[in-house]
């Protein structure tokens, strides 16, 4: 068997391969994180989901440093949604630890969006007239002394 995204996450839960009287819900809970690692702009163009075991962590075509963090995440969110714990401290770690990795997400996120650098040819005249606009509203004429 592969690397299953249910069956490593109910590992990681304490509850077998083979049992699935809670695979419903941990599936639901996991299709929840993908949800959110979508909104964060991570993975797969398109939301992805899981129906049952058959689908794998490689199925997201994610590089190894992306792959590694979104698994920790998505095992501790569905850790919380599933069978939260009492402890106050321990849910405010596990807070904190999903705290960093959504930061941690959305700057390999970000580190692999180019920036556009604009030239004279890609700037249409309209463009340029809206900046000096918007220039003249904010910070007054050219040479004009604000004081």
């Amino acid at each position: 068997m592969g690397d299953s995204i249910l069956d490593s996450t109910k590992k990681i839960l304490g509850i077998s391969d083979d049992y699935t009287a809670f695979d419903m819900d941990i599936i639901t809970h996991i299709n929840s994180v993908f949800s959110v690692i979508h909104q964060l702009g991570v993975g797969p163009s398109d939301t992805f989901s899981i129906s049952d075991e058959s689908e794998e962590w490689t199925d997201l075509n994610l590089p190894v440093d992306q792959m590694n963090l979104l698994r920790s995440y998505l095992y501790l969110k569905v850790r919380m949604l599933f069978d939260p714990t009492d402890s106050r401290f321990l849910i405010g770690a596990i807070k904190e630890q999903l705290d960093e990795f959504e930061t941690r997400l959305s700057y390999m996120r970000e580190a692999t969006i180019p920036i556009p650098v604009p030239t004279e040819d890609s700037m249409e005249t309209e463009e340029v007239e809206d900046w000096e606009r918007l220039f003249v509203n904010t910070w007054g004429e050219a040479g004009s002394s604000h004081g």
